[in-house]
């Protein structure tokens, strides 16, 4: 019964959301290709492919998740060589990050809608020797038809944010059955173990490994150098101007960061502000709220690496406004104060500051971290970020800041110590992965 009542509000759930979701993939481009691949229609070719060998099954809802699977895969693929896995996402955007990770044995392809019918479909040409979701991936569909065929099943970086702890909790009838199909659930924290008991697991079945993103590699030198020749077309020359970087800002933060800047400023001259949306696709309101609230802007994808550095022209000197994919981690290497967004209200959940943190920088984010509960405990152990309320809060955390190196030097010291101290369970995690395939053999 519990399933026939998932299956009708899921489908009435995905009815109500589908206008959106279309709008979004229409304005990030490139929405129609392998569109079926989401009813579990796959062309001739990747069928194939799919089908050809059992491969360990790595799914990645998007970016964010990608990377922190594309670390785990790279970790796979030096200790195993010839690995080779499937890598299924749900966005455009985590799709073209997943190309990017795939080596030329590797399959990517859209993860199908969990409609029993489109997982059916799909199942019948994925072959899977095990099944790895990342953090909070728990569709039901798709993990009761892979238990029933006897994958072996892990949550990779499992976490229970604030905000959905207590729904898993009062539905712990439907979800206990679910989170019990796998055979390990890899937690970032104790917390997120105690929230996953409460859900319905099995205690037995999980492991506080810690979380993987501590783990991730430094971009490469290419990459460090693209984005100082990013800088440098924006008319901002690395190590002599400071820069004040907002990273995968959301809606409302971009102008409450350019407001901070320009009060900032008055007594601290001379630093330019570099703004990341998370979205590119946003940079067209970006620019248009910004520009109507007084400032200047130069967008990345209008500029060529080689272009003339632009004059500061009268008042503040313009805005860069990073508008193009892949380039945010790389660029935090070059800030000097640093905004993690998602994180002011209205915007929820947080994105990543371990990054910024990982190069010894000066962090503000805003409260609202919910996705990050674990990481954040650590840095707050520590004093290792600064948290503000609002924009008000940040105006004042900025201006402090931009005016005190001593103190961004200290701040950035004691993120970068809680990164080093937090690392290892990119090991731990392979060491999992690794026994539940031997096991499945």
């Amino acid at each position: 019964m519990r399933w026939i009542v998932y299956n009708v509000v899921f489908a009435i759930a995905y009815a109500a959301m589908l206008p959106s979701f279309l709008r979004r993939m229409k304005k990030r481009g490139g929405y129609r290709a392998h569109f079926g691949e989401r009813f579990g229609r796959f062309d001739p070719e990747t069928a194939r492919r799919l089908s050809e060998k059992p491969r360990v099954w790595f799914h990645a809802v998007s970016v964010g998740e990608a990377n922190l699977a594309g670390t785990v895969i790279r970790e796979l693929r030096r200790r195993h060589p010839g690995f080779s896995c499937l890598i299924s996402t749900t966005s455009s955007t985590g799709r073209a990050t997943c190309e990017k990770i795939a080596g030329p044995d590797d399959v990517v392809f859209y993860l199908p809608l969990d409609f029993p019918r489109c997982v059916k479909r799909a199942l019948s040409v994925v072959n899977a020797r095990a099944l790895v979701l990342t953090e909070s991936e728990l569709w039901p569909n798709l993990v009761r038809s892979l238990r029933r065929k006897g994958v072996p099943m892990l949550l990779l970086n499992g976490r229970v944010s604030d905000r959905s702890a207590p729904g898993y909790r009062r539905l712990r009838f439907f979800f206990g059955p679910v989170l019990r199909s796998f055979d390990r659930l890899l937690a970032q924290s104790a917390l997120d173990r105690d929230r996953l008991v409460a859900a319905g697991a099995n205690p037995g079945q999980i492991e506080v490994t810690g979380s993987v993103k501590f783990d991730v590699p430094p971009p490469s030198a290419e990459k460090i150098e693209r984005a100082r020749a990013t800088l440098r077309a924006g008319g901002i020359e690395p190590g002599r101007d400071p820069v004040l970087l907002g990273g995968s800002t959301w809606p409302g933060e971009e102008l409450a960061l350019a407001e901070a800047w320009r009060s900032a400023s008055g007594r601290t001259p001379g630093w330019r502000l570099v703004l990341v949306p998370r979205h590119a696709e946003r940079a067209a309101e970006v620019e248009a709220e910004l520009s109507a609230a007084g400032f200047s802007v130069l967008r990345r994808s209008r500029l060529g690496a080689d272009a003339p550095a632009p004059s500061a022209g009268q008042g503040l000197p313009p805005i860069l406004l990073v508008d193009t994919t892949g380039e945010l981690f790389a660029l935090y290497s070059q800030a000097d104060l640093v905004f993690v967004g998602k994180s002011l209200p209205p915007n929820e959940g947080g994105q990543n500051m371990i990054e910024p943190a990982s190069f010894g920088k000066a962090v503000i984010c805003g409260p609202h971290l919910e996705n990050f509960s674990a990481v954040m405990a650590a840095f707050r152990k520590e004093s290792a970020i600064c948290e503000v309320a609002d924009a008000a809060a940040l105006a004042e955390c900025t201006a402090r800041l931009m005016a005190d190196a001593s103190l961004r030097r200290s701040l950035g010291e004691r993120a970068d110590a809680v990164v080093a101290a937090s690392r290892g369970a990119l090991g731990r995690s392979c060491d999992a992965i690794d026994k539940l395939v031997s096991e499945s053999l």
